[in-house]
């Protein structure tokens, strides 16, 4: 978290929020372990004393808390977190439970079927009362899309994509604009234009940013681009270096 500061301030940010993952899906990751909220938020605290100049907002990412609402409710409750954000990894698809980095394990032609199994996922955790104020990688499955067998084409999902985006916009909360360490648009822009596009027709009022970096190297990677296509689609940076982009 120190050099993810850092580098955080050798690129220019005023701002730079960690939200930690909590998933619970250890089934499937079996090499995954329980976030510690305190020690976490210990490092925020030296962080913050060492970076002074860096606005720094504690965070943390639930990974399909609609499913696992006990641990949630333990993770919100053992400390003060900034941000909040929902997500999904995981899905049902075919009696077993997948992240959808394994959709390269799915045969090319079912691919789509698996996606919308996603998407379906991604709408019961919209719709549930579990607390988030912003969406994540509404589209993370585009990362693990076999695009060199078929063409992935957002308006195969869209009835599915509005659906989340219009429930995202009743319940008043953001969208992610995720960037995955500036990998190429194609496969890393979650969501791109087109989607945006859908997210203000459906009454999105707010977008937030991450580069996902998992590492220093990769902090805002991909911003500049992200941030254009936000302007795009009508969204605008407030006063506030970390608060969400308005429409």
């Amino acid at each position: 978290m120190e050099a993810t500061c850092r580098q955080a301030l050798r690129v220019g940010l005023r701002a730079v929020a960690f939200t930690e993952h909590a998933d619970f899906a250890f089934r499937v990751h079996a090499d995954m372990r329980p976030l510690d909220v305190q020690a976490y938020l210990l490092e925020i605290e030296r962080c913050r004393a060492l970076f002074p100049a860096l606005r720094i907002v504690s965070g943390v990412e639930l990974g399909e808390p609609h499913r696992h609402a006990m641990e949630t409710a333990e993770v919100l409750r053992a400390g003060p977190l900034d941000r909040v954000l929902g997500s999904v990894h995981c899905f049902s698809w075919r009696g077993r439970e997948i992240d959808a980095s394994q959709l390269k394990e799915v045969p090319a032609a079912e691919t789509p079927a698996a996606v919308r199994a996603y998407l379906a996922e991604a709408l019961a955790l919209v719709t549930s009362p579990q607390p988030f104020a912003a969406l994540a990688h509404l589209d993370y499955y585009k990362r693990y899309w076999p695009h060199r067998e078929l063409t992935y084409d957002e308006g195969e999902f869209e009835a599915e994509l509005r659906a989340i985006l219009r429930e995202l916009s009743r319940r008043g909360s953001a969208l992610e604009v995720n960037t995955t360490r500036g990998a190429p648009a194609e496969r890393g822009l979650c969501p791109g234009a087109r989607v945006l596009g859908w997210w203000a027709e459906e009454g999105g009022r707010a977008i937030s940013f991450g580069s996902d970096a998992h590492e220093p190297a990769f902090i805002a990677a991909g911003f500049r681009e992200a941030a254009q296509l936000a302007e795009a689609a009508g969204f605008r940076a407030n006063d506030d270096p970390a608060g969400h982009w308005l429409r």
